[in-house]
């Protein structure tokens, strides 16, 4: 049933959607709404999407309409979609099929409309406006049935009588009209729709500086109900509506919510749909790449507050320009995509580091390893409020998506995190299986992190992985790890001094961005959009011969004549190098990578290496210690040392051993002569491990 119009009668506004639908011509002169309701019928769709924007620029006569359907939506929406009823009968073969596909309902979906909405100023429009808003799907909850027509039966007269659901609550017919008897809920003669409520909330790169994102739930129904997932950037048209915000006593109806009825919605192709790049913009950005000196202008451009670190900032650069996602002749999928780690101490600006980046990004994110929601850094599945059943909530790297996350305390992440981030760093999905919800979301980002070491300073003679509170399968997943240490020096310690006291007193020219934010922004889109680098010979033979030379490095003779093999690098930092070369490339607006591209992805890995991976007690570079959390010549060394324990034990009446003597024996055989705290070191591990004890009187014995 069509509501009365202001305008005109509900048959002549129904008429005049049909003759648009008929009629409308776009700039090619082509029917596309009559093509589009011939594949509806083909294809037995339900929903057919109108222009606004068409529809005001049909003929003059329908201008008035367009205008009307913000204000009164419903009104239109069922007159349109009336309309298409009518005319899918019209042209639809009369076959049993499609007799039973024209009883159900059709839907006039509009979009593109004029009234823009932003999360802040919701309030200004009416209630029962048509609006569209953009923003990001972070809330998806189970489908369920709606009612949407009550079919009451009186239980002695058989009577039926028929209600339509208007509002969010049902009028229930308690008494036959005829009889008087009782009447029952038929359900089998009600009808009901899929209904599906979700959580739409603010884009990082839309939120004001400071503020928490704002958010607004909407309701799918029908056919649209599948068109959405936690994580899915959106733009929505949909009519507000409220409800009562809370069920207290006493206090329903004084206080409401808002929340949107969704009428379309989509999903834009366009990674950067916020980002509008000109013609001008685009004669800049050539103008840009073209200087010999680019690299060093976009390294001096990010974070130019935060003195030194330049390899730290080159790699940030590098990260955010990214690598090209392969898919292999089998099927399989690799990464292009760089993550960082950023381990140090107190005090070294990491967290500057990671906000700065995340506001250069075309679409970045910041948060903390713990999260701001019970999804966390991957997702989760949290019960709904309104319905009692379960929601599927996206977390920071969903909602990340085709961006990059900057990640402060990552060592801090809960531990259902920890399960998840492994499959999120390397396949770029997060699968859920829980609460009867089964999804896999797309987590395709760059993660850019900060960790601390656990004793607050970072320790040379661990691994990496015993320095901070992370699995070595994850640490394994980074493409770099720098160790930022705070160490004392007169001179580095006067520079710095000097550099934030002459920022603060604003005479610091090097504080200045050789580069605008914005543009380095658009620069950055403009590359990832633009630009797949392709690996040139020169640039695979550069990278091969490094990888042969350093895990050649890893054979070592000792003086026994026993070959030692150190595993210096894994074919997982030959995928990094890979990256990192496609990265340069990009950064430069060159579609080949070149052998100096490579070059300068070598030099980052040496960093890499000889801050994470370097044995400092043998010397030598030793991977597994970052990939594994124990070096290899670490591995010997605890050998060494048990074995002696051992040997002494066996000669010893009460099994107890002179610590001092372990010591200075296990120091001789490993030639470690002034660096006894090594052995130290690994006798308080080995009694982690409880392999041994120290009884009183500096003694150690076996378990």
């Amino acid at each position: 049933m069509v509501e009365k119009s202001p305008l005109m009668s509900s048959e002549e506004l129904v008429e005049k959607y049909k003759s648009f639908i008929r009629y409308y011509r776009d700039e090619n002169n082509e029917p596309i709404y009559q093509k589009a309701l011939a594949q509806l019928i083909e294809e037995q769709r339900r929903s057919l999407s109108v222009n606004w924007y068409h529809l005001y620029n049909f003929n003059p006569d329908f201008r008035e309409i367009a205008e009307d359907i913000v204000m009164n939506p419903s009104l239109h929406i069922s007159a349109g979609s009336s309309a298409i009823k009518e005319l899918v009968m019209e042209l639809m073969p009369m076959t049993e099929e499609f007799r039973i596909y024209s009883e159900g309902d059709f839907h006039l979906r509009f979009y593109n409309v004029p009234t823009k909405a932003s999360f802040r100023d919701l309030t200004k429009f009416s209630i029962g406006r048509l609006i569209e808003i953009e923003g990001i799907i972070t809330r998806v909850s189970d489908i369920y049935d709606k009612l949407v027509r009550a079919s009451f039966i009186c239980t002695n007269c058989g009577r039926i009588e028929e209600i339509d659901i208007i509002g969010e609550k049902l009028r229930v017919l308690e008494k036959c009209p005829e009889c008087g008897a009782p009447m029952k809920l038929d359900h089998e003669m009600s009808k009901f729709i899929r209904w599906r409520s979700v959580r739409i909330q603010e884009r990082p790169e839309d939120l004001p500086p400071g503020m928490m994102p704002e958010h607004v739930d909407g309701i799918l129904t029908d056919d649209i109900v599948d068109d959405v997932k936690p994580g899915d950037r959106v733009r929505v048209t949909g009519i507000i509506r409220i409800k009562p915000a809370r069920r207290d006593e006493g206090r329903e109806g004084l206080i409401y919510k808002r929340y949107l009825e969704i009428i379309h919605v989509e999903v834009p192709n366009r990674v950067y749909e916020k980002l509008e790049i000109t013609p001008e913009d685009e004669e800049e950005i050539l103008k840009l790449s073209e200087r010999e000196d680019l690299e060093e202008l976009i390294v001096k451009s990010i974070a130019p507050s935060v003195f030194g670190w330049a390899d730290v900032k080159r790699a940030i650069a590098y990260a955010l320009f990214g690598g090209s996602t392969k898919i292999l002749a089998d099927g399989s999928k690799v990464r292009g995509e760089i993550n960082v780690l950023l381990v140090g101490d107190p005090g070294v600006a990491k967290s500057q580091l990671l906000k700065y980046t995340a506001q250069l990004a075309p679409r970045g994110l910041y948060t903390t390893g713990k999260g701001s929601t019970a999804a966390g850094l991957t997702a989760a599945v949290v019960r709904d409020s309104a319905t009692g059943g379960w929601t599927l909530e996206a977390g920071a790297l969903v909602l990340a998506d085709m961006g990059v996350a900057c990640i402060d305390e990552f060592d801090k992440m809960s531990e259902d995190d920890r399960r998840s981030i492994h499959e999120a760093m390397e396949q770029q999905t997060i699968s859920i299986a829980k609460a009867g919800i089964v999804a896999t979301l797309n987590a395709r980002t760059t993660i850019i992190a900060a960790a601390n070491p656990k004793k607050g300073k970072y320790d040379d003679y661990v691994t990496v992985a015993e320095n901070i509170n992370l699995p070595p399968t994850i640490l394994s997943r980074f493409d770099l790890v720098f160790i930022m240490k705070d160490r004392p020096g007169v001179e580095s310690d006067s520079m710095v001094a000097e550099h934030i006291l002459i920022t603060r007193m604003g005479r610091n020219p090097e504080a200045k961005p050789p580069i605008d934010p914005n543009l380095l922004k658009k620069y950055i889109a403009y590359a990832k959009q633009n630009i797949d680098p392709i690996l040139t010979d020169e640039a695979a033979e550069r990278i091969k011969n490094y990888y042969v030379d350093v895990r050649g490095r890893g054979i070592k003779e000792s003086e026994e004549g026993i070959v030692q093999d150190l595993i210096s690098i894994t074919p997982r930092q030959l995928e990094a190098l890979i990256r990192l070369s496609e990265a340069r490339a990009r950064m430069h607006l060159r579609r080949e990578v070149t052998a100096e591209d490579a070059e300068m992805a070598i030099n980052l890995m040496e960093i890499t290496l000889k801050g994470a991976a370097y044995d400092i007690v043998s010397g030598h570079f030793d991977i597994t210690g970052w990939m594994t959390g124990i070096s290899f010549p670490e591995v010997k060394r605890r050998e060494v040392v048990f074995q002696i324990i051992k040997q002494l034990a066996e000669g010893s009446e009460d099994g107890l051993v002179d610590r001092d003597v372990v010591v200075r024996m296990a120091a001789e055989r490993l030639n470690l002569k002034g660096k006894e705290y090594v052995i130290e070191d690994i006798l308080r591990k080995l009694n982690e491990d409880g392999l041994i004890i120290f009884p009183p009187g500096g003694k150690i014995r076996l378990i």
